[in-house]
């Protein structure tokens, strides 16, 4: 599977990953991209079906879009890697941690869904809506629960919201109808930065503050009148905890 990315930093630099929202791409991250890359190789990608990747027919699952991950690493020619995760990204990492530790160093997980299995309809209704009336059908509402009000500077956001692939959103809709992490969160031993925001309705902190406990040595922040893509409206928040975890 064919990711796209885009990279920054020094090429001898330690890799971190960025890997982004459903229905976001790699420029969701252009507050933390000039900051981390002046210690980092940073590479932020597309997940399959977003941006500019290879958007192949659905269903997809969470071993789809973690194994596109592990091949982007062998694309890029690193042995190991650091991954930051928010949403989507978040759930991917948490297979990356479960699944294939060997290839971490560490990880921040920012308000990622464990166990969106638990109620499947509602993602296979949205993965239904968005084949039917493509993605501007759920860009208000989803844009309502990225941010909270107060945050206006959401244009660029739902730019790539529109532009995102039908059919790859839906079938990512489709991969967290059936992802269940929980399980094997006890098994993971990578250093773990687990974060989540208070207003986040999307991935309510009540579903991230338990994972802290069952993850080994997790450290969990959580950030105060902030929504979900916290990355986004919170960048000088969020990216002095990111440094100080990566280093």
């Amino acid at each position: 599977m064919r990711l796209n990315y885009v990279q920054t930093g020094p090429a001898e630099a330690p890799v971190v990953l960025l890997g982004s929202s459903l229905g976001a791409d790699h420029r969701m991250w252009a507050p933390q991209l000039d900051v981390l890359s002046k210690r980092f190789r940073v590479v932020a990608f597309d997940h399959r079906g977003h941006g500019e990747s290879e958007a192949p027919d659905g269903p997809y699952t969470i071993e789809d879009l973690g194994g596109d991950v592990l091949e982007l690493l062998d694309t890029l020619g690193a042995e190991q890697a650091s991954y930051v995760g928010i949403s989507l990204g978040g759930a991917v990492g948490l297979w990356l941690a479960e699944n294939a530790p060997e290839r971490f160093h560490r990880f921040a997980l920012i308000c990622p869904p464990s166990n969106p299995a638990e109620t499947p309809q509602p993602w296979i209704d949205r993965a239904a809506q968005v084949r039917a009336e493509g993605t501007k059908a759920i860009a208000d509402a989803t844009l309502g629960r990225w941010f909270r009000p107060e945050f206006t500077e959401t244009a660029p956001v739902r730019e790539m919201l529109l532009a995102c692939p039908t059919e790859g959103y839906a079938a990512c809709c489709e991969a967290l109808s059936t992802t269940n992490l929980v399980p094997a969160l006890g098994a993971i031993t990578a250093p773990v930065l687990l974060i989540t925001a208070d207003s986040d309705t999307s991935v309510p902190p009540e579903t991230v503050v338990p994972l802290a406990a069952q993850i080994p040595g997790a450290h969990l922040e959580i950030i105060e009148n902030a929504a979900h893509l916290v990355t986004y409206s919170h960048p000088d928040v969020i990216n002095p905890l990111l440094l100080a975890h990566l280093a």
